[in-house]
């Protein structure tokens, strides 16, 4: 398992360059798959009585392990210091914890279909901020591809919110997952630290969204404990471990590389697979406008990919070291 990681580390910076080439692409399908096989295992820890928290937190401890057995193995440790601890806590609070609570949480509630769809407005949400900070130019192709994409989830959510049953308080606490994903997409490219790589970034966010994860199971009704009847309980978080490694290790190597936006696709694709995975495998009936939504989300997906290849120039403030 931790050769597998280690692979994936020596060679990924190797294979994506500065400037975005023909690995870029795959590489973000691969962190898409990730994130949309993820979503859909914490539908199948809930269905074994998982907690979310409980499942959640295990699967980053794990994943934490294996980076930074990565980390150590190729000499990639993080200094700590002021500026590394600042990252770590929020960066793990907005991009790990937050995010990815709301999301499990909320699958339970509105299915995986729904909440892989919501994946693709981060995209939308750093493209702008990315733009009022600074760190991106204008770029028709990608304006036209946040309309395209706010068009299909306006839609998706318009229609689940009039459904007759709808829990119209998880699908605005679901909106919240996407806004806490962007502000995370930003905030590890401002806040990059000078001279740190991938690999060593990888293992100390985690750790800070553990930390914010056990403070949660001090609440009362909140609980880390994992069902011992469940012979599948241990092995499902081992994989989701492994999912996680693979899925943030890939995060930081993206941001590298692409910039908070073109990370920020990640999301969108995860949708392209997530949805499907969901109906297939899971047996989810289709949300009624699922079809015009997923098309209109595909088509702003790919025009923010073209986007990239057509808009060279950006304005990303990286640290030199960091690109």
């Amino acid at each position: 398992m931790s050769g597998t990681m280690r692979a994936i580390s020596a060679h990924a910076e190797q294979l994506i360059p500065r400037r975005q080439s023909y690995v870029a692409p795959a590489a973000l399908l691969a962190a898409g798959l990730l994130l949309a096989v993820s979503t859909n295992l914490a539908k199948v820890a809930q269905g074994i009585g998982i907690t979310p928290l409980a499942y959640l937190t295990w699967s980053l401890v794990g994943a934490t392990l294996l980076l930074t057995a990565v980390s150590y193995a190729r000499g990639q440790i993080a200094k700590v210091n002021r500026r590394s601890v600042e990252y770590f806590a929020v960066s793990g609070l907005l991009g790990v914890a937050g995010s990815n609570l709301i999301f499990f949480n909320a699958v339970a509630h509105l299915g995986v279909s729904f909440v892989a769809l919501m994946l693709s407005l981060p995209p939308l949400l750093t493209y702008a901020g990315a733009l009022i900070l600074r760190m991106e130019t204008f770029c028709w192709w990608r304006a036209t591809g946040v309309v395209l994409t706010l068009a299909g989830t306006a839609y998706l959510v318009s229609t689940k919110w009039a459904a007759p049953d709808a829990d119209t308080a998880w699908i605005l606490l679901t909106l919240i997952g996407p806004v806490l994903l962007s502000a995370g997409n930003l905030y590890r490219t401002r806040r990059w630290p000078p001279g740190a790589t991938a690999e060593s970034l990888a293992p100390g966010m985690l750790l800070g969204a553990i930390a914010i994860l056990v403070a949660f199971a001090l609440v009362p009704g909140w609980s880390l404990a994992v069902p011992s009847e469940s012979t599948f309980a241990v092995p499902l978080i081992a994989t989701q471990a492994t999912v996680f490694a693979g899925q943030f290790l890939l995060l930081f190597v993206l941001q590298k590389a692409g910039g908070p936006v073109f990370l920020s696709l990640m999301g969108g694709v995860s949708a392209v697979f997530g949805v499907p995975i969901a109906m297939l495998l899971l047996a989810e009936p289709a949300l009624p406008a699922i079809l015009p939504s997923a098309i209109l989300i595909a088509a702003g997906i790919v025009l923010m990919l073209l986007g990239v290849m057509a808009c060279q120039r950006r304005i990303t403030q990286l640290p030199r070291n960091c690109r």
